[in-house]
């Protein structure tokens, strides 16, 4: 049994610094970047990875989807939202969102919360 969704493409590694990836706003969050460091146009058939940037006081928006995240905090503190829960995150801390879990992130500290999101690869049909 294959562990991918789809099969493999004759695709190369690539290494390159998340710096190199333009930043771009976040859709209805203010004060939110995102870069998209891994993903289709990169080769990877089956996840995205984000790097996201979340200013002091800036919050995501409260939200759900089909789609389950997978997020490492790089830098900075603040809080996540999950269901009915409330965590505090730190550089270091992981987090797993199972799909459909009403979810947001919150910077309440005086630095950049960093976190790395990695999500399904969505094919547009």
């Amino acid at each position: 049994m294959r562990p991918y969704r789809n099969e493999p493409k004759e695709i190369e590694m690539k290494v390159r610094n998340y710096r190199q990836v333009e930043p771009e706003k976040a859709a209805e969050a203010a004060g939110v970047t995102v870069r998209v460091v891994i993903g289709e146009e990169e080769g990877a058939p089956n996840f995205v990875m984000r790097v996201f940037d979340v200013e002091p006081g800036a919050v995501t928006p409260l939200h759900t989807h089909h789609w389950e995240h997978e997020v490492f905090v790089l830098a900075g503190c603040g809080r996540v939202y999950g269901g009915r829960e409330e965590a505090v995150l730190g550089e270091g801390d992981t987090v797993f969102i199972p799909s459909m879990e009403e979810h947001r992130f919150v910077n309440d500290g005086d630095e950049p919360l960093r976190f790395i999101c990695v999500v399904p690869l969505l094919k547009k049909e």
